[in-house]
């Protein structure tokens, strides 16, 4: 005799999620599949970026980080990541690469915000290592694909609208440097000219 099991489900039918790395999706179907003479429901995912679909069980989508897109209001606070660009990481690409790893497989929207903005802000620097190009690449497709989804606006525009406003924060990191260097240089020079011996300002008259 066949055993059931009763899954809480916490997806629906057409739905859209965020599965960790994987990328955003939608529930097609929940489908009962039947495991070690144990029917087990699961959630039946098409990922529209690899054009692949795949099996989760129920039971184990919270365990995976499955979750719901974020709302509007959540997505607007994810950006405000992008307007700065200052993020202590190690200078190994190895050490990098695997902080950078674990954001992701946090799955929320603001890591994967910062994964984007720490690597772009990296990427105008220094050409980044095949690994981290790959793993750059794909948290822009998870976060563009979530963002126009939660914003309700298109994939291109979203992704050209979170590089320019790193862009800009950029420059404006570049800005504030400059002015401060400057303002050092001045107070040195001021510094300098208060403590010149009285017998060098004679001889230089």
């Amino acid at each position: 005799m066949q055993r059931t099991t009763k899954t809480k489900r916490k997806f629906e039918i057409n739905q859209h999620i965020v599965y960790p790395i994987q990328g955003v999706g939608i529930i097609s179907q929940i489908e009962t599949i039947s495991f070690n003479n144990t029917p087990m429901p699961y959630y039946i995912i098409f990922l529209p970026d690899a054009e692949m679909t795949i099996k989760v069980p129920v039971d184990r989508a919270e365990e995976l980080g499955i979750r719901l897109i974020a709302s509007k209001k959540e997505a607007k606070e994810a950006m405000k990541i992008f307007d700065t660009t200052s993020f202590p990481t190690a200078s190994d690409w190895k050490q990098r690469y695997q902080q950078h790893l674990d954001l992701l497989r946090k799955g929320d929207i603001e890591s994967i915000a910062l994964v984007v903005c720490s690597l772009y802000t990296r990427k105008t620097a220094k050409e980044l290592p095949i690994l981290e190009q790959k793993l750059y690449s794909n948290a822009v497709k998870i976060l563009g694909s979530e963002l126009s989804l939660a914003l309700e606006m298109d994939k291109q525009e979203i992704e050209s609208m979170i590089f320019e406003r790193i862009q800009q924060s950029i420059q404006r990191s570049s800005q504030e440097a400059m002015e401060a260097n400057t303002n050092t240089d001045q107070e040195k020079e001021k510094t300098f000219d208060t403590e010149i011996p009285t017998d060098l300002e004679n001889l230089a008259q």
